[in-house]
């Protein structure tokens, strides 16, 4: 199907005003999402990148449109200095400006054909396809395992947040118990301090 350069033109500014999210939790949705980003500007789509390769329960990617480059820009500046919040909880999210290649639905450029054919072992590029393939296998397992690597590094971290809050729930828990058996009052008399009612 043949792309006008309007339509390419349109999906090339379309890009620029797109952010790349990656490391998303499986749990989020389009609207976790866009009510994360909508401190930005307007969020005009959320698109996830569907992973046919890796079970379900794997950090997700997804394409945003915003309004302009600049709410991008902003983004990516914003969730490269500090944590990512979603659901209250910090997330290692990931952001940068979107690439042509991340479309599955990018138009081909206007002028541009792409052909096919089928190689045989007497061609001469026969030896560079199979040395493509052997490749594409190589980084299907460095993925892998960097991807193995990356869902234990998270579990650590949702152990320490858990830990974490944990110790803070207990230390409240304990305050609370000071100020409810009226230990702060006999501690305030001692050091001659002045303790309200509440």
């Amino acid at each position: 199907m043949e792309t006008s350069e309007a339509q390419y033109a349109e999906f090339e500014e379309k890009i620029k005003r797109t952010v790349y999210l990656d490391n998303l939790s499986p749990q989020v949705n389009e609207s976790i999402v866009t009510q994360a980003l909508d401190q930005f500007g307007n969020v005009k789509s959320v698109r996830f990148i569907p992973n046919y390769l890796e079970s379900k329960n794997i950090p997700q990617c997804a394409l945003i449109e915003m309004e302009n480059q600049t709410q991008v820009n902003a983004v990516i500046s914003d969730i490269t200095q500090k944590p990512f919040m979603i659901g209250g909880m910090p997330r290692p999210v990931r952001a940068r400006k979107a690439k042509m290649e991340m479309f599955d639905d990018r138009p081909v450029k206007p002028g541009r054909t792409i052909q096919c054919r089928w190689v045989e072992p007497n061609d001469p590029d026969f030896e560079v396809a199979k040395k493509l393939k052997e490749l594409a296998k190589i980084h299907a397992v460095e993925a892998e395992y960097v991807l193995k690597k990356q869902l234990e590094d998270e579990e650590k971290l949702e152990k320490q947040h858990e830990e974490s809050l944990k110790a803070a729930h207990k230390k409240y828990k304990m305050v609370d118990s000071v100020i409810a058996d009226g230990t702060i009052r006999q501690l305030s008399r001692g050091y001659h301090l002045n303790v309200g009612d509440d």
